[in-house]
């Protein structure tokens, strides 16, 4: 299956979706049941639907934390799509902002079954003015 810009921005809505919502059926319907998801270029690799969406749900995040994100799709060839995006999470201390990039490998129905994902910290605004 190869996979049109809007397939691809349609998967990246509902990835922000499921992490906003908690729900393991809507985590794991992103993935196939082989599904590698690294982090962070391979730091932390995960293997496995059920392995993916346990971790999602064990995460450290509060539930009452705002925070928004907006991804879209970069490069798409065949299989292989390209996404970028921001993070920003508002916390008691301040606003947290990360850039995000995600390399995707999708299956014949649509499903991810390998996702590569690099986040970096950005700068505050006043980091930026001191530099």
């Amino acid at each position: 299956m190869t996979l049109t810009r809007d397939d691809f921005a349609s998967w990246l809505d509902r990835y922000i979706e499921a992490w906003r919502s908690g729900a393991a059926d809507e985590i794991g319907d992103l993935f196939s049941e082989d599904v590698t998801y690294s982090q962070t270029g391979g730091q932390s690799v995960i293997e496995g639907r059920d392995a993916v969406v346990r971790d999602w749900l064990e995460a450290s995040y509060e539930p009452e934390l705002d925070w928004e994100a907006a991804y879209e799709p970069l490069a798409i060839e065949g299989q292989i799509c390209v996404g970028v995006g921001s993070t920003r999470y508002y916390r008691e201390e301040g606003r947290e902002d990360f850039s995000n990039v995600f390399v995707c490998r999708f299956d014949d129905e649509g499903r991810c079954s390998e996702l590569r994902e690099w986040w970096m910290r950005a700068p505050s605004p006043v980091e930026r003015l001191v530099d």
